[in-house]
């Protein structure tokens, strides 16, 4: 049995020449995620986080360094970099401090689980991680393939 195909191609959710395919994809959905993080909040469903508005804004700025066709120009790439680390740090921080109230025996996890400041941190820095990679990754070339 062949593997699926889609547009042609193998998927192979393993490859990350997959995911760089997919990299404006990917930015559009990172928009909506960060749209509607701030949505929520002018919307008065979530409490005003510094930490979760700087997380935000990062990916979504991310997301729209993916959908422009000059990504890979080394202004962006740098640009990405500097906001993405900043995001990827802000989120590791309000993620460290869940696990400092584990170790104090305090943690406990927020009623409304989807607003959980320590799973919201962790999806955070693994979205921006990401982002970075596709952004900052070498990508191939029909001709390396």
């Amino acid at each position: 049995m062949s593997p699926p195909h889609w547009e042609g191609q193998h998927i192979n959710l393993l490859d990350l020449n997959f995911w760089q395919r997919q990299q404006r994809t990917l930015g559009l959905i990172a928009i909506l995620i960060g749209l509607g993080a701030w949505g929520m909040e002018f919307a008065g469903t979530v409490y005003i986080c510094p930490y979760c508005r700087v997380q935000r804004t990062v990916i979504l700025l991310l997301g729209l360094i993916m959908v422009l066709p000059i990504a890979r120009h080394w202004i962006l790439q740098y640009f990405a970099s500097v906001i993405g680390f900043l995001g990827a740090v802000v989120a590791v921080n309000q993620n460290f401090m869940g696990w400092a109230k584990i170790s104090k025996g305090e943690f406990a996890f927020n009623e409304l689980l989807y607003i959980d400041p320590f799973l919201l941190s962790s999806g955070s820095l693994f979205i921006i991680v990401g982002q970075l990679w596709l952004i900052l990754g070498k990508h191939d070339t029909p001709q390396q393939r």
